[in-house]
């Protein structure tokens, strides 16, 4: 059992659209990421997904409609949906998912990380 302090572990990713993992139980993984810039519309066929703001805010696109989430707020987007996570400045964000879940889902490109490494 160890505590995590998440600003000191956000202090070492420099980069975006890279989850890092920073603790897990039952099977599900708690990661920290950044995010600036657009990711790809995607979905997670078997996964819910939720998103923690820590820092900043980013806007949630689906097919039909956009919800910002600020920070200290979170979205679980439900499994099937195609979402694509837009953030102009770049956000803190702890996502909570099952350990199986690709950060592209559905989607496979230069964005894809089959690996995650652990914070």
């Amino acid at each position: 059992m160890n505590k995590v302090n998440i600003n000191e572990k956000l202090s070492l990713i420099h980069d975006h659209w890279n989850p890092r993992i920073a603790g897990e139980l039952n099977g599900q993984q708690v990661k920290l990421v950044k995010f600036k810039g657009e990711f790809v519309f995607h979905k997670h066929d078997n996964e819910d997904e939720l998103f923690y703001v820590l820092k900043g805010s980013f806007k949630m696109e689906f097919r039909d409609r956009t919800i910002t989430v600020n920070e200290n707020e979170f979205l679980i987007v439900p499994r099937g949906v195609e979402h694509k996570p837009v953030a102009d400045e770049e956000v803190s964000v702890m996502l909570f998912e099952p350990a199986s879940t690709l950060n592209t889902g559905n989607v496979e490109n230069e964005l894809t990380k089959h690996q995650l490494g652990n914070i």
